[in-house]
């Protein structure tokens, strides 16, 4: 791609390490960015260094946010006594647009990767471990993603929480809505018969 300008090959080259975009997408953005006035781009740029230097990651959760405890966790609406772990922020992001659950979470930071060199000391799991001690945690929901890596960290949690009697659960696994049979693979479609639920009406 020949670029009329070293200073737009620059910002191309950089907005095209972002995932997901490529160079034709990164010289669009470029264009549209100099068609601004200089306070739109400015105020992007201030946005993207504030968030670079300023952002913080929860004590107590390892969520991101804006000071040293996140709003989750300082919320009293929140079930004190439930914790979500889930692999990363994005995860938490997801779980809370759903507006359904009301507890708190835990941000490993990754799951348990041989491959990748990733062990259980990588992740944040002594700091669960030291939650569901020290609080009056009755549950732990294991929301990660439905991978051998997933499975792998979720089996291990599990029996590093045996002892501590706290009540382990995982989120369901299965087909879903507006999913037909005949296009579900092998393994989703027999975990969903294994994990069946009642069906009746209240």
């Amino acid at each position: 791609m020949n670029f009329p300008s070293k200073l737009i090959e620059d910002a191309v080259t950089e907005i095209s390490r972002l995932p997901g975009i490529g160079k034709k997408t990164a010289l669009r953005l470029a264009l549209h960015l100099l068609k601004q006035n200089e306070v739109v781009t400015e105020a992007l740029a201030l946005a993207i260094t504030k968030m670079r230097e300023e952002i913080q990651y929860c004590q107590v959760c390892h969520n991101i946010s804006d000071d040293t405890t996140c709003s989750v966790c300082k919320s009293h609406r929140r079930d004190q006594t439930i914790i979500c772990v889930v692999e990363d922020i994005r995860d938490v992001l997801a779980i809370e647009n759903t507006n359904q659950y009301q507890g708190l979470y835990h941000v490993l930071g990754g799951v348990i990767s041989p491959i990748q060199g990733i062990g259980p000391e990588e992740l944040k799991i002594e700091s669960l471990l030291r939650r569901v001690v020290e609080n009056q945690v009755s549950e732990i929901i294991l929301a990660l993603s439905a991978t051998m890596e997933g499975d792998t960290t979720s089996f291990y949690l599990s029996k590093r929480l045996k002892d501590t009697g706290v009540k382990v659960s995982s989120i369901a696994r299965g087909i879903p809505v507006g999913g037909e049979l005949e296009f579900t693979d092998e393994v989703t479609l027999g975990r969903s018969i294994l994990t069946r639920i009642n069906y009746g009406q209240e």
